[in-house]
């Protein structure tokens, strides 16, 4: 019996390469499939079957198998594309404390308002819904400062309410969410309504969990979570928790899952790619392995990583930043938790491969519009370009059905502009964006810039260089950069310590402009790149202009990504250029 079962199961590796893989026609090919429900940990019979059970089922198979060779073959009726998912779960890696892109520029990935507005568009799409996040969460850096903790945390509050209201199950923490303390983590984790889940976390005590059990769509659907905070490159080490053994703990915590009645299971792991799949090798009854960081710092945004099968685990990577979130939609029939690949995943990454590409054009598209350089042709067969990736995407997105037996589709979905906005998070930002400007103002009121030395020029305004160079200020005038403050005024945002630095001319520098103190020097004004003119203003003859031409390195300082996409400072310099300023 023994070296039965080991033929049997390898011939159902063999035929498929997957136990999820779609299930066979009749035959030989039936006993494989039974032996594969029986063998599924994905059941809802619950994740471990001994073998004693197996062989005492195998006896059944072999009847089945018999009386199927007396009978004429059968064929489930297809499905439709149209068919309703059991359970959607909206996966989400290293959302970093990113309520939304910084909007210097069109068409930018990212934004909590675009990724409700995409889960609200889907909510009838599908029986049951639940996002779930690994990686950093709540705040972009490990470490806070004191000038930032108030905007930070309230940021992070915004991002708990958020994910509260789009069915936040579970999230994996990384460095990153003990940046304010324990105790406002624990907050957050309120707010969210979700449990942190941290498995491996010595002591096992505090705002933590191991474990999770959420019904949707009537699939008992385990969660759990490991971190490796640790292992995070920045910030402080933890005094405590610290993050224990990582296989034992998942071993124990699936074996608590099953006592729970999980028949399905995902693992949120806030531990970096490799490790993750050593682990998806070591505990093959998993669902899926969502892949996050241990800690991260910085706003530098991240592509996704492809879509991979570790033999039957699912590893999902989504871009940081919220630039992209991946969905995946679980099928069942007949109550079977034996998932078959519904997409392909071969034609999934080719679905990504195009959406790369798309997403390029269009940052190119974005940058080219407000380039005078760039001829309108050239954009117009650029957006047809565009458009025909997009038609190669849709012919990819209409794969067939399986024809029966339960299945699975994963997509990775890029959060952006066009999906439009959720009004009820849209309220929560513009919410955070006032409070955050009213206690800014507050809080700096008293800021003053720090004193220049004896020999040092201070920053005059460009009232003052206009009364020589009324040349230039006309040119001036014309740019964006003479609107740049009323842009975050508009916003609620001048007062933000996230923004008002490239808005705002001698930022934090001697003799210049504070958060609050910026009367004479809000805008992008002429001294940002042709230095401070005190010294040159009172003695114009004998004392230069410090930086007559200015490189485009200066640029470089606020227009980097991912403010804006692509810059070529040489070519940009010409929209800054006029009569009397750099061009006779």
């Amino acid at each position: 019996m023994g070296d039965l079962f080991r033929r049997l199961r390898y011939e159902g590796r063999a035929g498929s390469g997957s136990a999820r893989s779609a299930p066979r026609a009749h035959g030989v090919r039936r006993e494989v499939s039974l032996v594969r429900l029986f063998a599924s940990p994905f059941r809802p019979l619950g994740l471990f079957t001994s073998r004693a059970a197996i062989a005492a089922a195998l006896t059944g198979v072999f009847a089945l198998a018999a009386c199927d060779g007396c009978r004429p073959p059968t064929t489930e009726p297809a499905r439709t594309r149209d068919e309703r998912p059991t359970v959607r779960l909206y996966l989400v890696s290293d959302l970093a404390g990113a309520l939304e892109p910084c909007g210097c520029v069109k068409d930018q990935l990212g934004g909590m308002d675009h990724f409700g507005a995409l889960v609200r568009a889907e909510e009838a799409s599908a029986a049951a819904y639940a996002t779930l996040t690994a990686g950093p969460l709540f705040f972009m850096d490990p470490d806070v400062t004191a000038d930032k903790r108030g905007q930070d945390v309230a940021k992070a509050e915004t991002i708990a309410k958020a994910l509260a209201s789009l069915r936040l199950a579970g999230f994996a923490p990384a460095r990153n969410e003990w940046a304010a303390g324990d105790q406002t983590l624990a907050s957050l984790r309120e707010a969210s309504g979700a449990p942190l889940l941290f498995a491996n976390a010595t002591p096992a005590a505090g705002p933590r969990t191991a474990t999770a059990v959420k019904e949707l769509g009537g699939v008992k659907v385990g969660l759990l979570g490991v971190s490796a905070p640790s292992r995070a490159r920045e910030g402080k080490p933890l005094s405590e928790p610290k993050d224990g053994p990582i296989q034992e703990a998942v071993g124990a915590a699936l074996a608590e899952l099953e006592k729970q009645g999980a028949q399905v299971v995902v693992l949120l792991a806030s531990i970096g790619r490799g490790e993750a799949k050593r682990l998806a090798d070591a505990f093959p009854k998993l669902l899926a392995i969502l892949v996050g960081s241990p800690g991260g710092a910085g706003e530098a945004n991240t592509q996704a990583a492809p879509i991979e099968r570790v033999g039957d685990v699912l590893l999902v990577e989504t871009g940081n930043h919220l630039q992209t979130v991946g969905v995946l939609d679980l099928f069942v029939r007949d109550g079977s938790m034996a998932f078959a690949d519904g997409a392909g995943l071969e034609a999934t990454r080719k679905r990504e491969a195009l959406s790369a590409r798309i997403d390029d054009l269009r940052k190119k598209i974005a940058t080219w519009e407000t380039d005078p350089s760039v001829a309108k042709a050239d954009i117009e067969a650029r957006r047809a370009e565009v458009a025909k990736l997009e038609q190669e995407r849709a012919v990819l997105d209409k794969s067939p059905t399986p024809a029966k037996g339960s299945f699975y589709r994963y997509a990775l979905r890029e959060v952006r502009t066009t999906l439009g906005t959720d009004k009820l998070i849209t309220d929560k930002l513009s919410a955070y964006y006032k409070r955050v400007n009213d206690e800014n103002k507050r809080a700096f009121a008293g800021r003053t810039p720090r004193p220049t030395a004896a020999d040092e020029p201070a920053y005059v305004g460009i009232d003052v260089c206009s009364a020589c160079h009324a040349d230039a200020r006309k040119v001036w005038n014309g740019t964006a950069h003479s609107r740049a403050y009323k842009t975050l005024e508009d916003g609620f945002k001048e007062f933000n310590l996230d923004c008002v630095s490239c808005h705002v001319t001698g930022y934090e520098r001697p003799g210049g402009s504070t958060v609050t103190a910026v009367a004479a020097l809000k805008n992008v004004q002429c001294e940002v790149c042709h230095g401070a003119g005190s010294l040159h203003v009172k003695a114009p003859a004998r004392v230069h202009v410090p930086v007559p031409k200015p490189s485009g390195d200066t640029c470089l300082s606020c227009h980097h990504p991912p403010h804006v996409h692509e810059f070529d400072a040489k070519t940009k310099l010409s929209g800054v250029l006029g009569p009397g300023h750099g061009r006779k």
